[in-house]
């Protein structure tokens, strides 16, 4: 059979269609998308769980998955419980907050009064004419607050579904990618597996183990500058961390509000430089050490990925961008022809230096991961 050679704006046509087309099927999809790939995470991170359980207590494969899943939500729903405890604390300090707010708001009138020339009255027609329009879709905000509602707890529920089925099915499912793909590339697939496998559970494990660690960090320095809700503050810095670039910023968006309402704009400079000390070690120290480098995904495409995640499927997409990102570029660089997109979203090359290694005391230390 003779090979056609198509031009190479027909092959772009092409290739544009089908990035299109399968964009367009993860958003339709995003109800049962999301979910699976995040459980396919959590069934990583679970997975040496599970495998101990099964070797060493003779557990059957189900029932183990079963216990893994039930540890993680006694774990999820521990840490919901102190969050929540949390915010009822910063609920009972509401009036106090709203005579805070009153108070800088004045503030700010007064300013712009004198600086824009603008009458206090017109200020405020303004602000009731903002309130009457923002009534008059009340309904359809607290519609679409419903709608979030719900889709959340469906969300949660496909979640803890999906990962006691990968868990269970983890061995039909490798034999399934094994054999969809013929027979002489039986052996690059099986690497492939094992290399995705390998590098996710690191990721995913060292991402909550650096989420532990700026938590700590910062409920600490909060302390140290008597920041009221430290704990609070802290545990929302570390959760947000977790997506990329962006969660540090709306954290510290937060703590600024919260520190500025409970304490005025004193300790505001001081949550700032807070945060940005936290960052710099967290990206200059903890994210090598603890994550390691094995995510070579450049900032660059990094940062594309997390807002085309968020375009498609919002905080869970932001969130899914990177491993998966990783994903596509163990893949891009098993694969001949797509060696050169692999080169694309991949770090730029340096030299090979010693690796750092921090010594806590004289058996334990922390050591650079490659």
């Amino acid at each position: 059979m003779k090979n056609i050679s198509l031009p190479f704006y027909t092959k772009l046509a092409m290739v544009l269609f089908s990035i299109i087309s399968l964009g367009y099927l993860a958003i339709l999809g995003q109800t049962l998308l999301a979910p699976l790939l995040t459980s396919f995470l959590l069934a990583l991170l679970l997975l040496p769980l599970a495998g101990y359980m099964e070797q060493k207590w003779r557990f059957k494969r189900s029932i183990a998955s079963i216990v893994s899943v039930v540890l993680m939500i006694v774990v999820i729903t521990g840490i919901l419980y102190f969050l929540a405890n949390q915010l009822t604390d910063l609920w009972k300090d509401w009036p106090l907050l709203k005579h805070q707010a009153e108070t800088s708001f004045h503030d700010i009138q007064l300013w712009i009064s004198k600086t824009f020339n603008v009458n206090t009255q017109l200020q405020i027609d303004y602000l009731k004419n903002s309130a009457s329009s923002a009534l008059s879709t009340s309904a359809s905000v607290l519609g679409a607050t419903l709608l979030t509602l719900s889709s959340t707890l469906l969300f949660l529920f496909f979640l803890l579904l999906f990962t006691f089925f990968i868990l269970n099915y983890r061995g039909v499912l490798f034999n399934f990618l094994t054999s969809v793909f013929e027979e002489r590339h039986a052996q690059k697939v099986s690497e492939v597996v094992r290399q995705v496998q390998y590098i996710i559970k690191k990721y995913v494990t060292g991402l909550f183990l650096q989420m532990f660690i700026v938590t700590i960090l910062m409920v600490i320095i909060l302390l140290i500058l008597n920041i009221k809700y430290a704990v609070l503050l802290g545990l929302i810095t570390g959760i947000f961390n977790i997506i990329p670039y962006l969660g540090i910023f709306t954290a510290l968006l937060i703590s600024i509000l919260i520190t500025f309402a409970t304490a005025g704009a004193g300790k505001v400079l001081l949550i700032i430089i807070a945060f940005v000390s936290v960052h710099a070690l967290d990206g200059n120290v903890l994210m090598p050490l603890v994550v390691g480098s094995k995510v070579k995904i450049n900032a660059l495409f990094a940062f594309i990925g997390i807002v085309i995640g968020e375009m498609m499927w919002g905080i869970s997409g932001m969130f899914l961008c990177i491993p998966y990102l990783a994903v596509l570029k163990i893949i891009f660089d098993k694969v001949d022809q797509l060696k050169p997109w692999g080169v694309l979203l991949g770090s730029e090359e340096k030299p090979l230096k010693k690796r750092r290694v921090y010594r806590i005391t004289k058996k334990i230390k922390l050591e650079e991961q490659e």
